[in-house]
């Protein structure tokens, strides 16, 4: 019997270290994003007042290390760090901006370009999130707030640059 016992283990670690391994990979199991854009003031304005994000931080970079790090060839910028809350296993949503306009079309569609075009945030209730909206003449794309579900409501906005910002929640 204590034979069998210590083949099982055995066979157990073998079969599950792989996933093991796999798992720690990385050191934290969120992800920062960078977002430049046009204008930081306006994009501050949405994402900490209509999406209701916290602003968690701040830092700079300089010309060297922006040089060294190949992020921008020597230009420096500010970064502010947003998180839908100011917990450490919460996503960060790193705002920048170098003081242009995009060298692209704001989309309409998430057809309409190449690489990220939306995030999806997932809510309990959207009634505090449509009166944001509202209240700062955001507006509504498609016929949102559309029903997903039972209880689920679909709505779907834009940020002052165009990346789609798409709430998943009941209305209530």
């Amino acid at each position: 019997m204590k034979k069998l016992t210590v083949y099982l283990l055995l066979a157990l670690s073998i079969i599950l270290t792989p996933e093991i391994m796999a798992q720690s990979e990385f050191s934290s199991n969120t992800i920062g994003v960078g977002v430049v854009v046009t204008d930081i003031e306006k994009a501050l304005d949405f994402y900490l007042n209509v999406i209701g994000m916290k602003k968690v931080g701040e830092f700079d970079v300089d010309e060297e290390f922006g040089k060294i790090s190949g992020l921008t060839g020597g230009v420096p910028f500010h970064v502010d760090v947003l998180k839908l809350e100011d917990a450490p296993e919460a996503n960060q949503w790193k705002l920048m901006s170098f003081g242009k306009e995009a060298g692209h079309p704001q989309p309409k569609y998430i057809q309409d370009d190449t690489g990220p075009q939306y995030i999806t945030i997932n809510v309990t209730t959207l009634e505090p999130f449509l009166k944001r909206i509202k209240k700062h003449n955001v507006k509504l794309m498609g016929d949102t707030p559309v029903p997903l579900g039972s209880d689920n409501h679909f709505v779907l906005i834009q940020d002052p640059d165009g990346t789609i910002v798409e709430l998943i929640g009941p209305l209530k």
